[in-house]
């Protein structure tokens, strides 16, 4: 069995995060289809490595591969959503209740001071720029919940689903009416870690994880 070598291998790796990186950035849309072809010309690589990227988006969940026909992006459905979510939850329920236990709930203070800033901006008005840095620090918390875990086969599982609520995310990014709150559940989260609660972080994780399926529609 003949073996790729190693440059055909980097090619192929840079395919793939090239592939990841722009349908984690909304260059390709959940539920949008595209051709081979059409792919290739977009991420500017041979048709071998390109290929073999979109066999691993697959195998992560982040695309359907439709034969002769191209590619399908996930689509952000109701059950998809709920089970992305839910498991970014468990995680970060878990991770609250570490840096409790440790008591290191009080060292997000950078972190507080930048939910805050955002927050009293947007009560004064909501600009793009805004938008996005808002959904920076909305995945700065939830990322450091999930790394108190300090666990690497959480870490792998985390990321995987963190790109496929990404693709999501772009077909419905965080829009003004949903800043202001979401920013309020996570300071809620993180006062709940400053006061050393455990019951009362891993509570308002869950809070936040309801809030998040009601503005997505899913649950009322």
């Amino acid at each position: 069995m003949n073996m790729p070598d190693a440059e055909g291998l980097l090619m192929a790796d840079k395919a793939f995060l090239a592939l990841r990186d722009l349908l984690t950035g909304g260059g390709l849309r959940a539920g949008q289809f595209v051709s081979m072809p059409d792919l290739v010309r977009t991420l500017e690589m041979p048709m071998a490595p390109v290929r073999e990227a979109v066999k691993r988006a697959e195998s992560a969940a982040l695309v359907r591969i439709l034969p002769k026909r191209g590619v399908a992006v996930m689509e952000a459905t109701p059950a998809l959503i709920r089970d992305c979510f839910h498991l970014r939850t468990i995680l970060d329920q878990e991770g609250a209740r570490e840096l409790v236990r440790a008591g290191a709930g009080n060292r997000f203070e950078g972190l507080r001071t930048h939910h805050e800033r955002i927050l009293d901006a947007a009560r004064e008005g909501i600009t793009p720029e805004l938008q996005q840095e808002a959904m920076r620090v909305d995945w700065d918390l939830h990322t450091a919940l999930s790394e108190a875990l300090d666990n690497n086969s959480a870490r792998e599982i985390y990321a995987r689903n963190r790109d496929r609520i990404s693709v999501m995310q772009h077909s419905r990014p965080l829009l003004p009416d949903r800043i202001i709150p979401a920013m309020e559940e996570h300071l809620a989260i993180l006062d709940a870690l400053a006061g050393g609660d455990e019951t009362l972080a891993a509570a308002a994780v869950r809070d936040h994880y309801r809030q998040t399926l009601r503005w997505w529609g899913i649950i009322v």
